[in-house]
């Protein structure tokens, strides 16, 4: 685990040298780049992002983002999605009437959430599924870091010939929403690991463990 090359995808939105110093203190050797070369030859790619849907899109077209998450999963290459690089995720969002095109490596659409208070900000419990890597070590009373008001409310990819169930863990506020992913080598997390302290760094440690 130690030393695993990991490049955090800057494509002009996300938190990238929280995302950096977090991967850091759990081991990894962290390479801040949209240099396309760089992000496929990496043993793990973290894609951040914050925002809006949209922007962000364009931001990582603009990068060939798109491409490299497609190129290292079909080659079954780690990659993990965080916040709205987890939302870019699926297929579509749906922001103030706007409907874009997401990468489309899992159906569905990210909408807004129906919450008396948005944007969700704070400190959440989630439910993880059993079997879960990303959330091993850690109990049902773990809290972690959200800043959002967009999410994906309905889970649309089941079980089929050929493929396994991806593990889908959920949290609530007002709604239930999906709040990470863990579907081969491709894994995400709608919270953001970087800034959830010492629960934070056991998930980030733990997808370390992965690659």
């Amino acid at each position: 685990m130690v030393g695993k090359k990991v490049v955090v995808l800057d494509y002009g939105s996300g938190n990238l040298r929280s995302a950096e110093r977090a991967l850091a203190r759990v081991g990894a050797d962290v390479t801040v780049t949209s240099d396309f070369d760089a992000a496929m030859e990496a043993d793990g790619l973290v894609v951040p992002g914050v925002g809006a849907f949209e922007a962000c899109m364009t931001g990582l077209r603009s990068v060939r983002g798109e491409r490299i998450i497609g190129r290292r999963l079909s080659g079954g290459r780690p990659v993990l999605g965080i916040c709205v690089g987890m939302q870019i995720l699926f297929a579509r969002g749906v922001e103030h009437g706007v409907e874009t095109e997401g990468c489309a490596e899992w159906p569905g659409t990210v909408e807004r959430l129906e919450a008396p208070v948005l944007p969700h900000m704070g400190w959440n419990t989630v439910k993880a599924p059993a079997g879960s890597v990303l959330f091993a070590g850690l109990d049902a009373a773990t809290r972690f870091y959200f800043v959002h008001s967009y999410g994906v409310r309905e889970w649309e990819l089941h079980a089929g010939e050929g493929f396994a169930e991806p593990l889908v863990t959920w949290a609530e506020h007002g709604v239930p929403f999906v709040a990470a992913v863990e579907n081969g080598p491709l894994k995400a997390t709608q919270f953001h690991p970087e800034k959830s302290g010492d629960a934070g760094a056991v998930l980030l440690k733990n997808w370390l463990g992965t690659l």
